[in-house]
């Protein structure tokens, strides 16, 4: 299939490999933002197959993992309200907040249903105009514009028994934040395709001139990792930092004006909290004063929640790069995708989950799971 066999090629890879191998002198580490760009390293084996020079460090790119435990705990205590219909997307049934999860909310009687898209809960809120519909609008740039879209026909259409709870976030703080730790080893970024795709790459130069740090905009598929890995080392080796789009069949230097023009009415920027890292400044979205009655943090009065994450936890760590999935001491032992003490183990891009499902337990990959193809 077009953009798949093509950028599985077993040829391609091993040239981009040798060329990778050829502009290495020196270590460098390379941060993937994305939890799915994270997936096709672990899955097909890039990291293990690259010269032992250039390291892969897996950031915060998961949507699920770095929703905050409190905004978790805001879900289950109105998903378990006898007059909400608690909308979401399957990922988020199983993300363990402080004592349940959405699960055991249905369990108990709690109207929880998986959907597709947020206007299914738009839809539900139609067909029910007697309960209150509540979907989770979580995730970065790229889900953003659907939820605010579907706010934006809530309001246009009148219907006043649907709300969203909002825990969206943004990138390029993210990416700052990273580089201004005390303890941050990242050397250039990796930025994430489809966030780019919505809203372009204006925002990267700047970083990338202050902290003097490459940004490649990369795809998702094995050769588009490859790609990106190759670019960032070679401008790494020259000594340059500038911003280099490697994935223009998707992403375009504007992006997405009508996804930002969506974003801008019903959104507003604010500070936002994120899972085992804190509170990042302008990081996040919230809705703005104009939608404010279809918010549903406010509508429930759920505000106040304060949480403390497991203490044998170490997704935090995870999620800044500080240590590897597999270091933590309860990796796969009282942490597994059956019983998950965090977040990274239970979504399907976080980066517990892809060391455990497709290295077991940290064991070396066999040669075909080491294959950069599928």
């Amino acid at each position: 299939m077009k953009y798949l066999d093509e950028f599985q090629d077993p040829g391609l890879a091993r040239r981009l490999l040798d060329e990778i191998r050829a502009t290495v002198t020196r270590p460098w580490a390379l941060m993937e933002v994305c939890g799915g760009q994270t997936h096709t390293i672990i899955r097909h084996g890039i990291d293990q197959l690259l010269p032992d020079s250039v390291e892969l460090i897996h950031g915060p790119g998961c949507p699920v993992c770095v929703t905050p435990l409190e905004v978790i705990d805001k879900a289950l205590e109105i998903a378990a309200r006898p007059d909400v219909i608690f909308c979401s997307f399957g990922d988020m049934l199983r993300v363990p907040g402080s004592d349940r999860d959405l699960f055991q909310v249905r369990s108990h009687g709690g109207d929880v249903r998986v959907v597709y898209s947020p206007l299914d809960a738009l839809k539900i809120a139609q067909q029910n105009p007697h309960r209150q519909v509540v979907f989770f609008g979580i995730g970065f740039e790229t889900t953003a514009p659907p939820n605010a879209m579907t706010v934006h026909q809530a309001r246009k259409l009148g219907i006043p028994n649907f709300s969203l709870l909002v825990s969206h976030v943004r990138v390029p703080p993210a990416i700052e934040a990273i580089m201004q730790s005390p303890s941050c080893r990242v050397q250039a970024f990796l930025a994430a395709g489809h966030v780019c795709s919505v809203m372009g790459i204006r925002e990267y130069p700047e970083l990338a001139e202050r902290f003097r740090v490459p940004i490649v905009v990369t795809g998702f598929e094995p050769l588009d990792i490859l790609e990106g890995i190759r670019r960032t080392v070679r401008q790494l080796e020259r000594g340059e930092h500038t911003v280099e789009n490697a994935y223009p069949r998707a992403v375009r230097p504007e992006g997405n004006p009508a996804a930002q023009a969506m974003l801008a009415d019903v959104f507003e920027v604010t500070d936002r909290a994120w899972r085992g890292i804190g509170t990042i400044p302008a990081s996040g979205w919230r809705l703005s004063e104009r939608y404010r009655d279809y918010d549903a943090e406010y509508r429930f009065s759920v505000e106040g929640l304060t949480t403390r994450e497991p203490a044998a936890c170490r997704s935090g760590e995870v999620l800044q790069g500080l240590i590897k999935p597999h270091e933590c001491e309860a990796f796969g032992t009282t942490c597994t995708p059956r019983t998950p003490l965090g977040a990274t183990m239970v979504s399907s891009e976080g980066a517990c989950a892809a060391y455990y499902l497709y290295r077991r337990l940290g064991t070396p990959p066999t040669p075909q799971e080491a294959s950069p193809v599928a």
